[in-house]
């Protein structure tokens, strides 16, 4: 292909999110994104999603796309794509722009159906061998050792987060790895928030406001139970069948 052709195409690595939708009532996912990021414009940070409904029971007929997609936008989710829709609705999603994919090109990189001319093989020249070149590593893990006053967030994107300071109600900590709190934690923690279900989140006393891992959450309006209030604790996501569910357990450190 001829470097000044008006079509290129190049391999990306892109970064989608998986967004599993239980619901396509606007009214209801608007209640939900409000618990969940506070309806903040800048919670996603422009991520791009596909609307996963593999394990949505009862759609309806007919969906408000458009609103669907107006309501993600809010707090800065774009789609681009649905999965796991039945025939009629994935036709009319396409129509509104949303694309229906398969689940293997979640998993598998796409790669160019553009076939390049293959030139003839160079004649081998015997040249020196350059000098090794050492890469600069992405950083694993982000310390936090300042208090968040409510209000504030903090957001360790791509990695895991430390936090060696109390998280005070109101406050909001992310990760798109796993979250350690050696602190009280009395604000907000949302660990996997690019989609890892494997992510855990660990605190040393637990007096939280929300709790979430890869997008399920669960909220404590009426506190923290008793039995973990105030105490060490360990929150996962749990396999159920073919459901996941959001675990919070005391966690021993004796």
């Amino acid at each position: 292909m001829a470097k000044d052709s008006l079509i290129q195409f190049k391999g990306t690595s892109l970064k989608i999110i998986q967004a599993h939708l239980r619901t396509t009532d606007p009214a209801t996912l608007h209640t939900a994104l409000a618990e969940l990021t506070g309806n903040s414009p800048d919670f996603f940070d422009g991520e791009l999603a596909v609307l996963d409904f593999s394990n949505t029971d009862n759609l309806p007929e007919s969906v408000e796309w458009k609103k669907i997609c107006d309501l993600l936008g809010q707090s800065g989710l774009s789609a681009v794509a649905t999965r796991g829709l039945p025939d009629a609705l994935a036709a009319a999603a396409t129509a509104a722009g949303l694309p229906s994919i398969g689940a293997d090109a979640l998993s598998k990189p796409q790669r160019s159906k553009v076939a390049e001319p293959i030139a003839p093989a160079p004649t081998p020249v015997a040249e020196p061998e350059p000098a090794p070149v050492v890469a600069e590593p992405a950083p694993r893990t982000i310390i936090l050792d300042k208090p968040l006053r409510s209000g504030q967030r903090y957001y360790a994107k791509g990695c895991d987060l430390i936090v060696t300071a109390m998280i005070s109600a109101g406050a909001e900590v992310i990760a798109d790895g796993n979250i350690h709190i050696y602190a009280p934690l009395r604000g907000r923690a949302l660990a996997g928030a690019s989609g890892d279900q494997q992510a855990r989140i660990f605190t040393t006393s637990m007096e939280a406001e929300l709790v979430s891992v890869a997008g399920i959450y669960r909220t404590f309006e009426a506190g923290v139970p008793a039995d973990l209030a105030r105490q060490p604790a360990t929150i996962c996501l749990v396999q159920e069948g073919s459901e996941h569910r959001l675990n919070v357990s005391p966690l021993a450190l004796r």
